[in-house]
C-alpha cells in the first residue's frame, strides 16, 4: 500500500474509523454507517501527485488511472497527451518559426500529432456543464459505490477551482453566474466526497446558496437528485409519472416523440419518482438537510416549493400549461386515481426501456446525466449486485476527466470521432495528405474510423424508439452508438478523403459507404433541414411541457444549420465518386437542404448555431451550404449577405470575438475578452468558402491566427467554444487546434504566395 500522505484540506469529524484492508470506513453510530467514506486509503488530501495520472485508451474507451504502484509507474510512463490533458509541461523545443499559413499549419500539426491516442483518435476533456459531475457523484453515494481517495481529493480539487471568485458558488456551467442549481448540487458533492461543512469555502458557498432561497429554490432536476439522496422530501418534486410511457404511440405529446436526452432522463426519473426511492439515510445525508436549507427541515412544505426557483435559474419558466398538469397529476390523480396495477406496469415497462438501453450501449449510456441516474434505478430494482449495476459502475469511470485543475465530468463519454474527422480534414484543406510526413499519423486516423463504424442496426430498434444507424458514426464512440447527422457527415467525408487519396488502403468497402449514406437520407425534416440524432417526432409546441427550467429548446428535435451543411457536403462529395448510387434522392436532398438554409437566414445575414457560439460558427456552416451548389459571395444575395455579417463583426485586430450570451438571448454579444481563435477561424472558414473577395480582411484574421501560435506549434486555450439548449456551454478544446489549421490552410491554398507576415 502507498505511503500515507500527511496533509488534508478537509478532515473528517473524529469518528471512530475502522479499518479493513485497504479501505477505510467511518462509523456514526452503531447502525448507521456513512459509506460515503469508504474510500481507498480513506479522507481527502490536498492533491494528488500528477506525475502518477494515466490516461487509458481501450479502443477509444477513455478510462483515467491513478497508479499509487512504484512498479506500474516505471512500466506506463505518461505520455505527451497525459502531460498536456494535465497541465505538465511538455518541455518540447521551440520550432522554426512559421514565415507563411503553411508554415504555421505544420507547426501545429508536429504538436497536434503528439497528442493522438494510441487507437489513432484524438481525445480532450469535454466539459464546461457543473451538473455532471454531480450526476455521478451522487449516484456512487446512492448506490454505495467506494469513492478512491484520488477520485476525492481531485473532485474537491477541482470544485474549489471552478467556485466563483467573489461569492464561492457554482453556476449552470464553468463561464456562467452562480446559481441555485450549481451551488446546490456542487456543494452537495463537496460534502459527500468528505468536505467539511466548517471549510472556509463551504462556509462562503452556503452563505451565497442562503442568500438565494436555499435548496427549495432549486430547478426541477436539483430537487429530483435531492429527494433521490434523502435530503430532500419526494413531494417538493413536480409529478414525473411513467405511465406517459403506456400511452400509445399516436398520442402526440408521448414521450418516444421527445428529443432523445430528455426522454432518456425522464424514463430514470419516472422510475424513481414512482417508487419514491431514496438512498440510506447517513449522518451525511442527515447534516446536508440542516445546510442547504434557509428552514428548519422539519417545518418545510415541501408541496407549496415544488414551483419555488431563483430567478437566475429560472431560464425557461414553467408554462400555465405545465403547472396545471403539475396541480392536476399531484392534488388530483396521483391520490385518488392512480391505481397500482398501472403504476407497476408502468415501471415495469420504464425498467425494461433502462434494460434495453443498457444492452444497446454495454451499461454505457447515451450520457453523463441518464447514466447516472440509470444506475440509481437498476440498483433500486435489483440491489448492488447485478451485473447491470457493476458493469454501470466500471463504466462511469469512461465520463471522467483529469485536467491542470482536478477531476471533472465530461458530457458524454467523449469526444472521439468527432474531433477526428475534423482532425483529418484539417490536413486534407492545407493540401497535405499526400505530404509522407503526415501519412503514419492519417493512416492511424483512418483505422479508428474504420474500427468505429456502427455495423448494425440496434436491437429492436423500433421497440426503443432509436432512428436508424447502420453504418454510421456517433460523436464519441461505437460503444455509446447514438448516431448524430452531422457526426456520420463529418466522419464520412474524412473516410473518402483519405480513401481516395493515392497511397491509402480501401479499409472500408463500397458497401460500408453504402450504409452510411442510406442512413443519412433518413435525416431529412419534411422542410429540407436536418436534425441531430433523429428528425423531429412533434413540434416546438411541446416547449410547453419543458420541466427543466433551466434549459431552452430541450424538449423535441430542432432544425440545424449546422447539421444540415454537414449533410449536404457528405452527400455532395459521396456523388462526385459515386455518381450512379441513389442520384436523383441525393440530389433532391441537396437541393431541397440548401433551399431551407436559405430561409433559415436571419434578417442580419447571419444564422443562430446552436452546437456552436453562435452566429460566427452556424454562418460558417451555411455559407459552406451554398458553396457547395456554386452560391458564393459573388453569385448570391444570400452568401453576400452572410459575408457582410461576418465582416461587420470583424474586431481591429482582424480578429472574431462571439460570447456565450449571444446563444441565450439571440443577440450577437462581443467577448469582453477580445478575439478568439476559434471563433476567428469559424469567420475565416466561412468567409474563404464564399470567395470573399477582400484579401487584406482575411490576412488580418490570418495574421492574429499565426501570432497567437506559441513557439512549440500549439495554441492556447481561450473562450468556452460549445453550446447546447442555448443556455449551457460546454467545452470543445481541440477546435482551437482543427479549425485554427483549417483557415490556415485554406488561406495558404487559395493565396500561396501571401506569407503575411
Amino acid at each position: 500500500m502507498a505511503r500515507r500522505k500527511a496533509s488534508a484540506v478537509a478532515q473528517e469529524d473524529t469518528k471512530p474509523l475502522l479499518e479493513k484492508g485497504s479501505t477505510r470506513k467511518r462509523l456514526s453510530n452503531a447502525d448507521d454507517e456513512d459509506h460515503a467514506t469508504k474510500r481507498v486509503r480513506g479522507g481527502i488530501e490536498e492533491r494528488t501527485d500528477y506525475a502518477r495520472w494515466r490516461m487509458r485508451d481501450d479502443h477509444g474507451r477513455h478510462t483515467w488511472c491513478y497508479l499509487e504502484d512504484d512498479d506500474a509507474l516505471k512500466q506506463w510512463p505518461q505520455t505527451y497527451a497525459d502531460k498536456y490533458y494535465l497541465g505538465l509541461p511538455l518541455d518540447l523545443p521551440e520550432l522554426p518559426k512559421a514565415k507563411s499559413p503553411l508554415d504555421a499549419v505544420r507547426n501545429g500539426l508536429e504538436f497536434f500529432e503528439k497528442l493522438q491516442l494510441p487507437s489513432g483518435h484524438w481525445g480532450c476533456e469535454y466539459g464546461g456543464p457543473m451538473f455532471l459531475l454531480p450526476c455521478v457523484v451522487l449516484a456512487w453515494y446512492a448506490t454505495k459505490t467506494p469513492i478512491p481517495w484520488y477520485y476525492a481529493t481531485e473532485i474537491k480539487n477541482y470544485l474549489f477551482a471552478r467556485a466563483h471568485p467573489e461569492d464561492g458558488g457554482w453556476g449552470l456551467h464553468i463561464e456562467g453566474e452562480t446559481s441555485v442549481f450549481g451551488t446546490t448540487l456542487n456543494y452537495t458533492v463537496l460534502r459527500l466526497v468528505g468536505v467539511d461543512a466548517d471549510h472556509p469555502k463551504m462556509v462562503k458557498a452556503r452563505a451565497t446558496l442562503h442568500k438565494m432561497g436555499g435548496a427549495t429554490h432549486s430547478p426541477h432536476w436539483a430537487k429530483w437528485w435531492l429527494a433521490v439522496l434523502g435530503v430532500a422530501d419526494w413531494d417538493i418534486v413536480n409529478p414525473v409519472p411513467p405511465e406517459l410511457w403506456l400511452l400509445p404511440d399516436v398520442v402526440p405529446f408521448a414521450p418516444w416523440r421527445w428529443w432523445i436526452h430528455i426522454r432518456q432522463v425522464f424514463l430514470p426519473m419516472s422510475y424513481l419518482w414512482s417508487r419514491r426511492w431514496r438512498a440510506e439515510e447517513t449522518e451525511t445525508i442527515r447534516s446536508l438537510r440542516k445546510e442547504l436549507f434557509v428552514e428548519d427541515w422539519d417545518k418545510i412544505d415541501w408541496a407549496g416549493n415544488r414551483n419555488t426557483i431563483n430567478p437566475r435559474d429560472n431560464y425557461h419558466p414553467k408554462s400555465w400549461l405545465l403547472n396545471l398538469i403539475n396541480w392536476f397529476l399531484a392534488n388530483i390523480w396521483k391520490p385518488y386515481f392512480r391505481v397500482k396495477p398501472l403504476s407497476d406496469k408502468a415501471e415495469a415497462w420504464a425498467m425494461k426501456l433502462i434494460e434495453m438501453e443498457n444492452e444497446n450501449t454495454d451499461c454505457l449510456d447515451l450520457a453523463t446525466v441518464s447514466g447516472p441516474m440509470n444506475l440509481v434505478c437498476l440498483y433500486a430494482h435489483g440491489g448492488p449486485d447485478t451485473y447491470a449495476v457493476r458493469r454501470h459502475k466500471e463504466r462511469a469511470n469512461e465520463f471522467l476527466w483529469v485536467n491542470k485543475e482536478g477531476l471533472l465530468a465530461n458530457g458524454t463519454n467523449g469526444v472521439q470521432c468527432w474531433d477526428t474527422a475534423f482532425a483529418i480534414q484539417t490536413v486534407m484543406d492545407a493540401g497535405l495528405t499526400e505530404d509522407p510526413r503526415w501519412r503514419p499519423m492519417l493512416l492511424k486516423a483512418l483505422e479508428f474510423l474504420d474500427d468505429q463504424q456502427i455495423r448494425e442496426n440496434v436491437k429492436d430498434q423500433d421497440k426503443c424508439y432509436r432512428q436508424q444507424r447502420k453504418g454510421a458514426w456517433a460523436f464519441s464512440n461505437k460503444d455509446q452508438g447514438y448516431a448524430v447527422s452531422d457526426c456520420i457527415s463529418e466522419a464520412l467525408k474524412s473516410v473518402i478523403i483519405l480513401q481516395k487519396t493515392p497511397g491509402f488502403p480501401t479499409l472500408i468497402d463500397d458497401q460500408r459507404i453504402f450504409d452510411a449514406i442510406d442512413t443519412l437520407l433518413t435525416y431529412q425534416n419534411p422542410n429540407g433541414s436536418c436534425s441531430s440524432y433523429e428528425p423531429p417526432r412533434a413540434g416546438p409546441w411541446m416547449e410547453m411541457l419543458n420541466a427543466a427550467e433551466v434549459f431552452g429548446r430541450i424538449m423535441v428535435e430542432y432544425e440545424y444549420p449546422e447539421c444540415t451543411t454537414a449533410v449536404v457536403t457528405a452527400l455532395s462529395l459521396f456523388h462526385k465518386h459515386w455518381p450512379d448510387y441513389r442520384p436523383k434522392e441525393i440530389e433532391r436532398f441537396i437541393n431541397r437542404a440548401v433551399a431551407w438554409i436559405k430561409t433559415n437566414q436571419l434578417p442580419h445575414g447571419g444564422w443562430y448555431g446552436s452546437w456552436g457560439i453562435c452566429f460566427t460558427y452556424a454562418t460558417m456552416f451555411a455559407l459552406e451550404s451554398l458553396a457547395s451548389i456554386g452560391e458564393t459571395y459573388e453569385n448570391s444575395t444570400h452568401a453576400r449577405r452572410g459575408c457582410d455579417f461576418l465582416i461587420s463583426k470583424q474586431r481591429e485586430d482582424g480578429g472574431w470575438s462571439e460570447h456565450y450570451k449571444a446563444c441565450e438571448t439571440g443577440e450577437y454579444v462581443e467577448h469582453p475578452t477580445g478575439s478568439q481563435v476559434v471563433m476567428t477561424s469559424w469567420a475565416l472558414i466561412g468567409l474563404m468558402k464564399a470567395n470573399y473577395p477582400d484579401r487584406a480582411r482575411l490576412r488580418k484574421g490570418i495574421k492574429l491566427l499565426m501570432e497567437r501560435q506559441q513557439p512549440n506549434g500549439e495554441w492556447l486555450q481561450e473562450a468556452i467554444e460549445g453550446v447546447f439548449n442555448k443556455s449551457c456551454m460546454i467545452s470543445y478544446p481541440n477546435y482551437k487546434f482543427t479549425f485554427t489549421m483549417k483557415a490556415l490552410g485554406m488561406f495558404a491554398r487559395k493565396y500561396p504566395d501571401d506569407t503575411v507576415l
